[in-house]
């Protein structure tokens, strides 16, 4: 018997090797990592791509992994410093998830991709730069259906991936003394990409980079920056946005704004005051402030920063090292930065109703006998045509802003490739808990879902059967997506949809874009639109109150880029105070933050 059960175990030990030497372990920088297949697509999961960063590498560039020869093993919990959120985010039920030790990636690959040159798709996760992780996203139908690979990575968030204080920045030199860590951990995953993804099947001089809202930030980050020069070859933004920050907003702005409150300076001082440090702040030495920030547990110095709104922390800084001097927006319209490749970018129809909805001002919760028996009271907007005036104003601002404008002047800086759509599908269900297709609509993030074929990234039952029912158009539109976002990896253009609709380039002068919609919307579209036009618009509007205007007014010129509020009110025809305005979205923050 014990022979039966040894020669057993021996065949079973052969068959398992056998099938992971089919291309499954591989030796890589960072040591020996073992693939297996799921959802038909072979995975290697939670690869370092750097040491981690904490001790004396917190704030300071990663430092990548060279020679290891040791098993790389999942981890769990991998994830980097974050407030959980039930959905779609960080697990956990404390205040605060995750670890410093957060510098992994993971890779998917098609069955049989041994010495093959595939394109590769490096997706960088969205979340405001605050949150977010690679384990959020299934990419395994975009995998097999395209035979792409794709690579997900984690990268530091918040006040350890972005952080500006002499007490750091004076002490390092070289890439330590920059701002921004998590583009640097983002840079260093790419170099990471560059010397090992042809071990998996994958081909190093065909990169694409893609993500979603901070992923899409982040992606335009890239193109600008001189230390990721060479190792991407083709960008796609997904509602990304363009706001960077001064050293001087970053640290300690002159006067109030609104960085003031959550600079980094004023960070500091509540974290003396929280730890009641012996000695009064001003006399605190420099070489004494580094000890204290290098010293403080992760988790008390991100409970300080969630404390003082984590949300509205500076975070991609114009250091001169990873981002231009003169910040991203005016850094993609010039050469001497620009790194030209093939670019798309594109926003959504509802982009903020995702906020929106969140709001009570614009939505009140009906907790029905029907909708607590399955845990989702009905929602009941309270001003249809103030909800949807919202939104259109502030999308239209936000696709101006982060994608018109950067395509623009990428173009008019020599990048002849650049393709702009418009994510209008909304084909939700109408149920008794609620009427999806004008609560949600084509909000913020809900294209992800259909890019992947996995409509479980929402969150799973029941929103996810809410908003992505079976349908044709769904199934239609998320083909089609897969095939141009393939396309544009292979190729450097999108192509054509199955129904042969030719994806044309973006230029200042045509403004084409494409609709990403069921089968007979889905076509090539154009407009004109200025953030004049819009502001004209806003003041005929009728479905909002003057207060309402200028709280809008004053979102469409600060939210997803710099602040260029006092810019254009006095092209404004009506009047308004910004600080009404202000004090108005602090008493209905849930929808203004991100």
């Amino acid at each position: 018997m014990l022979k039966i059960s040894k020669l057993i175990f021996i065949i079973l030990v052969t068959i398992q090797s056998s099938s992971l030497l089919a291309n499954k372990i591989i030796n890589t920088s960072s040591g020996v990592v073992s693939g297996f297949e799921k959802d038909q697509v072979i995975n290697w999961h939670d690869i370092p791509y750097a040491e981690p960063p904490i001790g004396e590498l917190r704030w300071r560039a990663p430092k990548l992994i060279y020679n290891s020869k040791e098993n790389i093993f999942p981890k769990e919990g991998n994830f980097c410093i974050q407030e959980p959120y039930e959905r779609g985010g960080a697990p956990g039920d404390e205040d605060v998830s995750g670890t410093e030790d957060c510098l992994y990636l993971d890779i998917q690959a098609p069955i049989a991709t041994k010495n093959s040159k595939l394109p590769v798709m490096f997706w960088i996760h969205g979340g405001g730069n605050t949150s977010g992780l690679k384990d959020s996203y299934n990419f395994s139908k975009l995998v097999k259906k395209e035979k792409v690979i794709v690579v997900s990575i984690n990268y530091r968030l918040g006040a350890f991936g972005w952080f500006t204080h002499p007490a750091i920045q004076e002490f390092q030199s070289g890439l330590d003394k920059s701002s921004n860590f998590g583009t640097l951990d983002i840079i260093a995953a790419l170099k990471w990409t560059q010397e090992n993804i042809a071990k998996f099947g994958g081909d190093p001089n065909n990169v694409t980079i893609f993500g979603e809202s901070a992923g899409g930030h982040n992606v335009l980050s890239l193109l600008v920056s001189k230390e990721a020069k060479g190792l991407f070859h083709k960008a796609i933004s997904q509602s990304g946005y363009t706001t960077t920050y001064s050293i001087q907003e970053a640290y300690k702005p002159k006067t109030a704004s609104n960085t003031s409150e959550a600079s980094s300076s004023k960070i500091f001082s509540s974290l003396i005051k929280s730890i009641e440090y012996s000695v009064p702040e001003n006399e605190i030495k420099i070489e004494e402030q580094r000890n204290i920030l290098k010293d403080i547990d992760p988790y008390v110095f991100f409970l300080l920063y969630q404390k003082e709104n984590i949300r509205s922390i500076p975070l991609i800084t114009e250091d001169g090292i990873t981002m231009p001097f003169e910040g991203m927006k005016a850094a993609l319209g010039n050469p001497e930065h620009l790194n030209i490749v093939p670019t798309i970018a594109g926003s959504n129809k509802d982009e903020v109703k995702l906020w929106l909805a969140a709001a009570d001002y614009f939505v009140k919760l009906d907790k029905s006998f029907f909708g607590n028996m399955i845990g989702v009271p009905k929602p009941i907007l309270r001003d249809k045509q103030a909800y949807q005036a919202f939104n259109y104003f502030r999308a239209t601002a936000w696709q101006l802003r982060g994608v018109i404008q950067p395509l623009s002047s990428m173009y008019e800086a020599g990048n002849k490739d650049v393709y702009a759509y418009r994510f209008d599908w909304d084909d939700h269900r109408r149920f008794i808990v609620g009427d999806f297709k004008k609560l949600i609509g084509a909000a913020h993030a809900t294209e992800i879902p259909l890019l992947a074929g996995n409509s479980k990234l929402v969150g799973g039952y029941p929103l996810s059967d809410l908003i992505y029912p079976p349908s044709f158009s769904k199934f239609y539109l998320s083909r089609n997506m897969m095939k141009f976002w393939a396309n544009f990896a292979k190729f450097g253009s999108p192509g054509s949809s199955t129904n042969n609709v030719v994806w044309e380039i973006y230029n200042p002068t045509n403004h084409q874009y494409m609709i990403l919609d069921k089968k007979k919307n889905l076509q090539m579209s154009q407009d004109f639109l200025s953030f004049e036009v819009l502001s004209q618009d806003l003041f005929k509007d009728m479905r909002v109150t003057n207060l309402e205007k200028c709280v809008i007014l004053l979102q469409m010129f600060t939210f997803v880029g710099d602040d260029l509020y006092d810019d254009y009110i006095d092209n404004y025809p009506g009047t308004c105070d910004r600080k009404k305005a202000e004090r108005f979205l602090k008493d209905n923050a849930s929808f203004i933050e991100y």
